[in-house]
């Protein structure tokens, strides 16, 4: 890693090279063993616990997620619906976010900044059902002034913000 001096995290705990190690790491691979973990950054795996502790402590860490395959589901068609609201819906938008994400097929949901409200990442079985998650779920509903789909023919996942 580089020789970056230590930052703050918005939160007020610095993270330093050690930090920013292991979190690539597990970002990699959340199942890393803690002393692979500790010997690869050079610390006791004692101190290794602690720091990734207090990385999830703190909510650097968030969680950790075993990434499934849409397609071994028998999802094999992915997609981001871009929906923007009817101006008097606004007052509703974080009720209307929760509500999107409990939807079947919905794999996540970005709220945005601009003209659009939300982005939708969806996974359907085929076209037909893609098309029924959009006409039934979002078209039919009074605050949802428009819908536009983009077909995702890849998703590479990076898992980390470090290079």
């Amino acid at each position: 890693m580089n020789n970056v001096r230590p930052s703050t995290n918005g939160r007020g705990l610095e993270l330093d090279d050690v930090d920013r190690q292991l979190l690539a790491m597990l970002a990699a691979n959340a199942r890393t063993p803690n002393s692979v973990l500790a010997q690869t950054v050079g610390i006791a795996p004692s101190t290794c616990l602690m720091r990734v502790r207090r990385l999830q402590e703190t909510g650097v860490i968030r969680g950790f997620h075993a990434e499934l395959s849409p397609e071994a589901l028998g999802l094999p068609l992915q997609a981001i619906v871009v929906v923007r609201l009817q101006g008097n819906a606004r007052a509703r938008i974080g009720e209307f976010g929760g509500w999107l994400s409990s939807l079947p097929g919905v794999l996540n949901v970005f709220f945005l900044a601009g003209a659009d409200d939300f982005q939708v990442h969806v996974a359907a079985a085929s076209p037909d059902a893609l098309r029924e998650f959009v006409v039934a779920n979002l078209s039919a509903n009074r605050d949802v002034a428009m819908t536009e789909t983009h077909l995702i023919f890849e998703h590479l996942r990076t898992g980390s913000p470090f290079p």
